[in-house]
């Protein structure tokens, strides 16, 4: 499939193409006040997957925060249904995409400036970046703490399949998130949160009201914030 064609998509999405080197979650920032939900707005590169996709919620921003932890959710599974499936797909708090270990890409999030925590967003963005190959001038393995999906196993990935995959899923997720409240993403998110995971003793959780993450042990209480 031609990088600059999206397979076909739900109506609710409508597909705004950049070229190479575009930025989506900016590109989705400008158009949302006028265009709205269901904007998509994807970047055709053969090298790297961005797309950002905006959303009107019905919630305070603060608790609509959690969208982002939809769009993790949403990518690890797009990647899954395409990779195979004994590589780690991974995050670190909050948005920073793990495959096998190492930097992948990221999920990000963009609100209205100045809205209250306690207002409802006029629309929210988020966003997703996935490194489909490294272009470093360096050899696999050279940077351990990088990689890309080819040199992980994703033999038959592309930018379109793997944008619209995601879109997809996130459409899904933000449906059972409305549908069944936020507990099932939560947890859906931190089995594939990396951060604390084997501490002894030590028990995780999201705030649903806030989409913090809260680190409990022996009654001592941490939190490390979702808003930027």
């Amino acid at each position: 499939m031609p990088i600059h064609v999206l397979p076909d998509l739900p109506t609710v999405f409508r597909p705004v193409p950049l070229r190479e080197g575009g930025d989506a979650l900016a590109r989705a920032v400008a158009l949302a006040p006028e265009q709205g939900a269901g904007t998509l707005a994807w970047v055709g590169s053969a090298a790297r997957a961005e797309a950002a996709v905006v959303l009107e919620p019905e919630m305070p921003l603060a608790a609509a925060r959690l969208a982002l932890l939809a769009a993790a959710n949403a990518l690890a599974d797009a990647l899954g249904a395409f990779g195979p499936p004994e590589v780690p797909v991974e995050f670190l708090w909050p948005g920073r995409l793990l495959v096998n270990g190492a930097g992948c890409g990221q999920v990000r999030l963009a609100a209205p400036p100045g809205t209250a925590e306690d207002a409802v967003p006029d629309w929210l963005v988020v966003g997703m970046e996935a490194r489909i190959t490294l272009t470093l001038p360096l050899e696999p393995g050279e940077v351990p703490d990088l990689t890309g999906l080819l040199e992980e196993g994703w033999e038959d990935i592309s930018v379109p399949d793997l944008t619209a995959a995601w879109a997809r899923h996130l459409m899904a997720a933000l449906d059972d998130w409305q549908a069944k409240g936020p507990a099932r993403l939560a947890e859906r998110y931190l089995a594939r949160l990396r951060d604390e995971r084997d501490v002894p003793g030590l028990r995780r959780g999201i705030d649903p009201a806030t989409g913090d993450l809260v680190l409990d042990r022996d009654g001592a209480r941490q939190r490390r914030r979702l808003a930027p």
